[in-house]
């Protein structure tokens, strides 16, 4: 059954598919995974404990929340190997009432990015592509990531870049090998720039560059922010403050499933200074409308 989204009370816009499939854990992961739960106070770290992207088209479903999902392609700076877009592609396709498949690549494979992407999205239906700055090691302006860009922009996908601090590699030696700096929101108005048509979500408030996020969203027209990986009860002042008022209908509901559940965002966004005519636009409209749904 197609998703129906007027039976939904919200859009998550960011969700993740994190166990390997195929293979079992590589060396290494269950530390990562740890270093996570610890970062964000949960056990979906500890082993056994990561959904299924079954299990969370299921979660999603009993609370009438549809879901953006999708892995991360990290393996050139991790390890770890990826999450098959494919199969995360098909398992979207038989829980389409609940979930919209997003996928990762590694912008570090150049030509062959490009290709599995225009792949991804003509024959599975991908909608968007997940990049992590920091997990993936590069800057969100270097030019070796513009022909990705361009197939993207040509086939109307949507990007999401993770911004700002990170629970991965927190508290590890070297921070796992991280580099903080690559997820500064300043260097995705680059790509805002030369890809006007390119629909970009800046994720999570951009600790400790919020300011320069928010200046970003309001000065291009294809830049929105999507409100994941933080409680709202943490949320700066002036994030709360544009999404009030300028960037009302840029803010986009996302949870970071599974270090951050639906549940406990949604109880502190109840909670949290929003405007009442604000509200059901960060949950479901914004998204609605950028999805074209």
């Amino acid at each position: 059954m197609p998703l129906n989204v007027d039976d939904l009370i919200a859009i998550d816009i960011h969700t993740h598919a994190e166990e390997p499939c195929n293979h079992s854990r590589d060396d290494g992961y269950n530390e990562f995974q740890q270093g996570m739960a610890k970062y964000f106070g949960n056990p979906a770290g500890a082993e056994g404990m990561l959904p299924t992207v079954q299990q969370t088209a299921e979660y999603f479903r009993e609370r009438k929340i549809g879901a953006v999902i999708f892995p991360v392609d990290a393996e050139r700076e991790t390890g770890f190997h990826r999450y098959s877009n494919e199969e995360v592609a098909e398992l979207c396709a038989a829980n389409d009432d609940i979930l919209i498949p997003f996928a990762s690549i590694d912008p570090w494979k150049g030509k062959m990015a490009a290709r599995e992407a225009r792949r991804l999205i003509r024959d599975f239906g991908v909608r968007g592509f997940k990049f992590h700055p920091t997990m993936q090691g590069f800057w969100p302006n270097d030019r070796m990531a513009y022909p990705f860009y361009e197939v993207l922009e040509e086939e109307g996908a949507i990007t999401l870049f993770h911004t700002g601090q990170t629970g991965v590699g927190s508290g590890m030696p070297g921070g796992m090998g991280m580099r903080l700096k690559y997820s500064h929101p300043m260097s995705i108005d680059d790509v805002a720039v030369d890809f006007p048509d390119l629909k970009i979500i800046m994720a999570h408030p951009s600790f400790p560059w919020q300011e320069e996020a928010l200046a970003v969203a309001q000065h291009k027209p294809n830049v929105y922010i999507d409100l994941s990986g933080w409680s709202p009860k943490y949320f700066p002042e002036i994030l709360v403050k544009y999404a009030n008022s300028m960037l009302k209908k840029k803010m986009l509901f996302g949870s970071d499933w599974p270090a951050i559940t639906p549940d406990r965002w949604l109880a502190d966004f109840e909670k949290a200074p929003f405007k009442d005519e604000v509200r059901p636009l960060i949950l479901k409209e914004n998204a609605k409308r950028l999805l074209n749904l």
